[in-house]
């Protein structure tokens, strides 16, 4: 049967760049590894392939000796027709696990080294590594603008991975302890013999942890952790706005094999306010008041986020004059001075007037002088130029 194509294999053209091949690798070990497709003799069979394909063309020469012989190039018992040495099909063992775990940042080296990266992470951990850090979660929260003034107290409810109750992490069975790996007699690499080269590599069993659980827990099966709903308070401090975050340490995913939980990180969203408009640490709002009013002046109360406040205003105010009330606005989250609250007036000009109300405007206009002129002195002028 003829040898598939290695670049077929992986997905990619012949031009294809180190870091094209990398991608396509992962996406197609991903897809076809022995833990993702349990009791799948075929799909093992394609890892394995796909992993040495990769092994010969992230290899600057390997990839040389392919394009230009082919296969044969790693046939027969030496070099090759013309391949360089250990370039042969009995040059070297491999192990198609090696290039997974360095594709996916997984540890190779060091007798007691842990570790598998994201190898471990996507894999439940069941080899054996060391402890690894849990991952951060996200949790979107959206709160009113009074309790971005004035700060508040939330519970918060969410979905997470907690660390096993029964075994309380470990991955262990209650009385069950972990013990030397019988692979590798705790040293966390074997050797391995490819024709007259012996090498090192980590143990496939510990993952170069040098133990292993002598019986897994039965609730988690190992993995230490499950998914849970958790809650939690947390505080929201005053001045906050849309896309402020917070962060609430190791309330994140339980980490592996004892590792330390990740963090939360609450992004919040101010919901927009009926009245008030925020202006970075100010607010803005309009109040409407009568043309009486702004013509003989006098005091009002106007709402704010903290209670109601009074304002004077002067005789002869016009519609859009803006007052400034010191304090009342946003506070500062670096403890600086707290922002104010614009007042922008709205003078309101009645739609119905009731005989008697006509009358006494009419005999104002004609006192006034202003009843053929119905704005100020001198805007006509003024417009001259555009006539």
């Amino acid at each position: 049967m003829a040898k598939a194509d290695f670049y077929d294999l992986l997905g990619v053209g012949r031009e294809a760049t180190e870091a094209e091949m990398k991608k396509a690798y992962r996406k197609q070990a991903v897809k076809y590894h022995p833990d993702k497709n349990p009791g799948d003799a075929a799909a093992e069979e394609k890892f394995k392939e796909i992993s040495h394909a990769y092994e010969v063309l992230k290899d600057p020469q390997k990839r040389a000796a392919y394009d230009r012989y082919g296969h044969a190039v790693f046939e027969g018992g030496g070099g090759g027709p013309g391949g360089p040495d250990g370039m042969g099909g009995g040059g070297g063992f491999h192990d198609p696990f090696d290039i997974f775990r360095e594709v996916f940042g997984g540890g190779g080296g060091g007798g007691g080294g842990g570790g598998g990266g994201i190898f471990e992470d996507m894999f439940g951990g069941g080899r054996g590594g060391g402890s690894q850090e849990g991952a951060d979660l996200r949790y979107d929260l959206e709160i009113t603008l009074v309790d971005a003034a004035k700060g508040v107290e939330k519970e918060l409810s969410f979905r997470k991975v907690m660390a096993c109750e029964r075994c309380k992490g470990s991955g262990a069975e209650p009385g069950s302890r972990r013990v030397t790996c019988p692979t590798c007699g705790g040293v966390g690499q074997v050797r391995r013999s490819g024709g007259i080269i012996t090498f090192r590599q980590t143990c496939p069993t510990c993952a170069g942890s040098g133990s292993k659980i002598e019986k897994v827990c039965t609730h988690c099966r190992g993995e230490g952790r499950e998914a849970k709903t958790a809650k939690i308070n947390v505080r929201i401090p005053a001045g906050v706005d849309t896309g402020s975050r917070l962060r609430s340490v190791g309330n994140g995913e339980a980490g592996l094999a004892g590792g330390q939980p990740g963090d939360l990180y609450i992004v919040l969203t101010v919901k927009d306010h009926e009245i008030f408009e925020r202006q970075g640490q100010d607010l803005f709002c309009e109040i409407p008041i009568k043309f009486t009013l702004a013509v003989l002046g006098g005091t009002i109360e106007v709402p704010t986020l903290f209670g109601k406040a009074s304002l004077k205003i002067p005789a002869g105010t016009q519609s859009g004059t803006k007052f400034r009330l010191r304090s009342k606005g946003m506070p500062s989250l670096r403890g600086g001075a707290q922002g104010a609250q614009i007042v922008q007036m709205h003078v309101e000009v009645p739609k119905k007037l009731t005989d008697e109300q006509r009358k006494l405007l009419e005999q104002f206009a004609l006192v006034s002088g202003d009843a053929d002129q119905p704005t100020e002195e001198g805007w006509f002028e003024k417009a001259k130029k555009f006539f």
